[in-house]
């Protein structure tokens, strides 16, 4: 069986004829005599290991220069062709011989089709339609300008390719030089935080409109090059291109919905519709390519029509993995092997390469920034802008393939426009780090804690959700937070997303909530319920705000958006859940170990006071009324900062109708046992142990002040009880603990920090999860009655202790707990302190 791998150079076309024997798929094994290679399916599992390994280990050196994935897949191909490792034949003839391009093309073929089927089944049609005029304006100008400078620079090369119509040659120049890739750039936005930003959104919503333009213009494109000249042909494959599309959305669409409407609320999709609609991905591109436009674009719209909702998630959790992280770079790898560097060869020509990467990169930051001056944007956001929109990816590359398989473009123009598209794409990250730097507008703020808060003042909170379990709980505390007229609650919702690998995370950011449409993924699903359940407390409570914010990041650095939100919004209380859940039977699990790293980040790093929940419930079973609610809630005050910020909070919380607060105050009795550390204490000059104690002093103080102000205005509240406990060591602290009624279903305790207390003596030595101090980790831990939720505060201390809490980093939780901030931020309460029992 004979087949034809045509070669085209640069002004003659060899013909180089490959004969392919059918039978030789699998081999009879090496001991029988067979070389391996010398069959096409051991040959094909080689190429595409040896492709994924080199993309991998790309992808892992890349990571530090913040490149997207699409650079380190296009540069494993051009190392595997003949540019680097293809130079010795022997390489090339061995891996990649010309008979097993015909496998390897197929097989590429088949990753596009679905992967393009993938992309068309995650953008959200509608949102164009919602998109601003500002946003369509950068993206029409961010095309026309590059468009132009494409067709210029096809005049400059049109004379070395005589044998290409010129009006072709133009329209593929242009096309992949006008281009923004849609995906690529939703991952560069969020490995640089931008895309909650207002220059993320505009970003992201060009993008959308410019890919969905690319098609268009690519569609034409191809139908034109298969032409020799522009005759009836050209006219038909255009006017069956748009049947095809009409008969999709007139059609197709319509049969998959009837699909979703007879799967039953909350079943997945059976199967046998999976199958129909996978084998209609093919019978797409079947149909296009026999049309004549490229066996992609029936995919792409095929996916277009398919509706947001259950059934996309489920393909997109079907399919993604498989066709991104293994057939994808199949194709990116082609392209390299398409790619030979060494045709570049001349001064004249690199310095075309330069001029066009230059004059492509100007084009588009030169739309962009005439349109976002004309609206009145910062000069930065423009030029970033700009930048942003000169992404590269998926489609170029199959703009210059169809182009290099339609004799449009020779290995000289392919190879130069493949390295336009790398280095316009790898420059983007580090050149915007550097360049925008948003003004933080952060105007110092006082009310950083709850205790500084005004009582007649706006308290704002932010909340951090991981997953809808947290949601009840937060929602039933944020109610009993008494919001009044006076002093109503403002609320931030940060729902925390882990940014993974995979496109269909962004989406969640794209999606406008208000339109109705259902969620595209599984993130965005519980992204709506989360937000669904606070803007129906909101709707419900009174003077309540809520504010939803979705935060993309790896969690590594998550608490960097949590801390920025947190000073953007001015806020004097996060609110964040803690890393482990009860289980059914009660105990405690840990959910992922990424969150506790992010919660003990936050404490170290947070810009006002912090609340770590432990959730068990806190549904206030005993509502009095639709409006009313009933909690007992419980402090326990040993001193200290934290502590006087858990009693302002609890403070604000009793005035609540319905909510009973009980605090107890522990206090060292005469037969307190001397610790290590203040045995230390008695061996040290003379002059530490005046300051020690007069920061004892001080602290002890400032509690005696507070406690007696709350005693004072609470005395004739009957639902706020308040009790002194006398304890000599951990023990009996613990045994006080444990004496206090099960009908309490909220603890709230101080963390601790740098305090420390004869009466808590002995009970780090075995805690679990140090960031909850002593008292919190000891009401957290499974063997204690598990029916009621704690809330462990710390305080936030000013600027100069946050420099000392650094001191304990966030990997080392036993040394982040012991020797944290001695310094500025409060001194640990040491010697034998007898606290007086205030007279009732």
């Amino acid at each position: 069986m004979g087949d034809q791998v045509e070669m085209a150079s640069n002004k003659t076309t060899e013909q180089t004829i490959v004969c392919y024997a059918p039978t030789m798929i699998t081999t009879n094994g090496i001991w029988q005599g067979d070389n391996p290679l010398d069959y096409s399916l051991p040959l094909f599992i080689l190429q595409l290991t040896l492709v994924v390994v080199t993309t991998r280990v790309l992808v892992f050196f890349l990571k530090p220069f913040r490149q997207p994935r699409v650079i380190s897949e296009i540069l494993g191909g051009i190392i595997l062709g003949p540019s680097v490792l293809g130079r010795s034949s022997k390489f090339a003839n061995t891996v990649f011989p010309l008979r097993s391009v015909m496998v390897l093309e197929t097989m590429a073929n088949v990753g596009l089709l679905y992967f393009l089927f993938l992309v068309g089944v995650e953008m959200d049609i509608a949102v164009i339609k919602r998109t601003g005029k500002k946003a369509l304006a950068i993206a029409i100008a961010g095309m026309i300008l590059p468009f132009l400078i494409g067709v210029s620079f096809a005049l400059m090369l049109q004379q070395s390719t005589q044998f290409v119509k010129l009006g072709t040659f133009i329209l593929f120049l242009g096309v992949a030089l006008s281009v923004t890739a849609f995906p690529v750039l939703a991952r560069i936005l969020a490995e640089l935080k931008l895309l909650n930003t207002e220059i993320g959104r505009i970003a992201m919503s060009s993008a959308l409109i410019n890919d969905m333009c690319a098609w268009v213009l690519l569609a034409f494109a191809i139908a034109l090059a298969e032409n020799e000249a522009m005759s009836l042909a050209s006219i038909w494959v255009i006017l069956s291109s748009v049947a095809f599309v009409v008969f999709c959305v007139f059609v197709v669409r319509p049969l998959i919905a009837w699909m979703v409407r007879r799967t039953p609320e909350g079943e997945s999709i059976s199967e046998f519709y999976i199958c129909l609609i996978l084998t209609g991905v093919m019978i797409s591109g079947f149909i296009t390519d026999a049309i004549g436009t490229h066996s992609v674009f029936g995919a792409f719209v095929f996916g277009l029509v398919i509706p947001n909702g259950p059934l996309g998630v489920t393909l997109i959790e079907r399919l993604e993995d498989f066709v991104s992280g293994l057939l994808l770079p199949l194709f990116f790898a082609i392209s390299g092997l398409k790619t030979d560097v060494t045709t570049i060869n001349g001064f004249a020509t690199w310095a075309i390469l330069g001029l066009v990467i230059i004059l492509a990169c100007a084009g588009k930051i030169a739309g962009t920034l005439l349109v976002s001056l004309y609206y009145k944007m910062p000069f930065y956001e423009g030029l970033t802008l700009g930048l942003l929109m000169n992404t590269k990816g998926l489609v170029e590359m199959i703009v210059l393939n169809v182009g290099k398989d339609q004799k449009v473009l020779d290995d000289k123009s392919f190879a130069i426009m493949v390295i336009v598209a790398v280095v316009m794409t790898s420059i983007i990250s580090p050149i915007v780090i550097s360049i925008y730097k948003p003004a933080r507008k952060f105007a110092p703020y006082k009310r950083r804690t709850i205790q500084r808060t005004k009582p007649d003042g706006e308290f704002r909170v932010l909340v951090c959700v991981h997953t809808p379990r947290n949601v009840p709980t937060i929602i039933n505390l944020l109610e009993g937070s008494h919001p009044t007229k006076k002093s109503p609650i403002c609320t931030y919702v940060l729902h925390l997303v882990e940014l993974t690998g995979r496109a269909s995370a962004m989406l969640i950011v794209h999606n406008t909530r208000k339109s109705g449409r259902p969620a595209l993924n599984r993130t965005q699903a519980q992204s709506d319920h989360i937000i669904n359940a606070f803007e129906n407390f909101e709707q419900h409570a009174s003077f309540v705000s809520v504010n939803p914010l979705t935060a993309i990041s790896p969690y590594s650095t998550m608490h960097e958006d949590i801390c920025n939100v947190a000073e953007d919004k001015r806020v004097a209380f996060i609110i964040i859940p803690f890393h482990k859940q009860q289980t059914v039977d009660g105990g405690m699990e840990a959910t992922n170990p990424a969150f506790r790293t992010i919660n003990q980040n936050v404490l170290a790093n947070a810009p006002c006071s912090v609340g770590i929940l432990v959730d068990r419930g806190l549904n206030g079973s005993t509502r009095l009324a639709a409006n009313q609610i009933a909690h007992h809630i419980a402090v326990l005050f040993f001193g200290g900062a934290d502590d006087r910020e858990a009693l302002a909070y609890s403070w604000r919380m009793c005035e609540r109708p319905g909510i009973n607060l009980t605090v107890m105050r522990f206090v060292p009795g005469d037969n307190v046992l001397e610790t290590t550390e203040m045995a230390t204490m008695r061996n040290q000059s003379g002059r530490e142990i005046l300051t020690v104690s007069t920061d004892i002093d001080r602290e002890k103080q400032l509690d005696d002040d507070y406690i007696n102000e709350f005693r004072s205005r609470t005395m004739n509240d009957c639902s706020v009880m308040y009790t002194e406990k006398v304890v000599n060591h951990g023990e009996e602290t613990v045994a006080s603990i444990r004496s206090i009624d099960a009908i309490h279903d909220l603890f709230i305790v101080g963390r601790g920090q740098g305090m420390i207390s004869p009466v808590t003596a002995g009970l780090t030595d075995w805690s679990e999860c140090p960031e909850l101090g002593a008292i919190g980790d000891l009401l957290a831990s499974s063997d204690f009655a598990a029916t009621y939720s704690v809330l462990v505060v710390q305080q936030y201390a000013g600027i100069e202790a946050l420099g000392d809490a650094m001191i304990g980093t966030p990997d080392s939780p036993n040394q982040h707990h012991e020797h944290m901030d001695f310094g500025h931020r409060r001194m640990p309460l040491r010697g034998n302190v007898v606290f007086q029992p205030q007279p009732c």
